[in-house]
């Protein structure tokens, strides 16, 4: 939305409202898996989102990714989330203001992860 944001003219982020990330759980009360629904603290701003898919999760001592289809707690993974509205938001290499997030439960409004969004789309 208009003035949500201040940039400079060329380096404009993403309006994006399906990000793909690297993710760190960090609740063991729930694991994460596709069609959960949590909210997305980008910013100042704070969006319903639910993961889509869970594509893969690292395993941290052989740096291997490992197919899996849902991650538990401390695990490292990449997944897709799909938001309500669009964030403005950049590749976290790029920008690690605008390229990371919470991810909270909806019911607790506890931080359930850390998102560092790779793709905006």
């Amino acid at each position: 939305h208009r003035g949500d944001m201040l940039c400079a003219p060329g380096a404009a982020p993403t309006a994006a409202a399906q990000l793909r990330a690297t993710v760190c759980w960090m609740t063991g009360d729930s694991a994460l898996r596709p069609g959960k629904r949590l909210l997305l603290k980008h910013t100042t701003r704070t969006v319903r989102a639910e993961v889509t898919e869970v594509r893969h999760r690292l395993d941290v001592t052989t740096l291997r990714r490992d197919e899996v289809d849902q991650l538990g707690l401390n695990d490292i993974g990449e997944i897709v989330l799909r938001l309500a509205q669009p964030v403005f938001c950049d590749p976290y290499e790029r920008n690690r203001l605008t390229g990371g997030g919470l991810l909270i439960d909806e019911a607790t409004h506890a931080t359930a992860g850390a998102v560092l969004i790779t793709e905006a789309r």
